[in-house]
């Protein structure tokens, strides 16, 4: 069995990996983003015509088989929305962003 998606930008054809057990129960998460991140997210999910919860599972899923989730018009996109929104860093800032908190604590010290 073959499913179309729209694979955020990428049209090919792929094939289910199980289809009896392919679709699970969505769950609420309660995640932390940095800001400006959510943004480009939401301007990027806007413009594929897909909810951000859709968008970021399709991106999870591309990076869990190393492939990339975007082709190059949507990848332009992303840098134009990026520029908007003040997207001022890349992936090197991964891992590093303080939680609000974290902000609050080291200043009462």
């Amino acid at each position: 069995m073959k499913v179309i998606s729209s694979d955020m930008g990428n049209s090919a054809e792929q094939p289910l990996a199980n289809p009896a057990n392919s679709f699970g129960e969505r769950v609420q998460i309660g995640a932390r983003m940095e800001k400006r991140m959510v943004k480009v997210l939401k301007g990027i999910a806007e413009y594929l015509d897909m909810s951000l919860g859709d968008l970021l599972e399709g991106i999870v899923l591309h990076a869990f088989e190393s492939q990339p989730p975007f082709d190059p018009e949507t990848l332009r996109r992303i840098g134009q929305l990026k520029e908007v929104y003040g997207m001022d860093y890349d992936a090197s800032a991964s891992h590093r962003f303080p939680e609000s908190g974290d902000e609050v604590r080291k200043e009462q010290r």
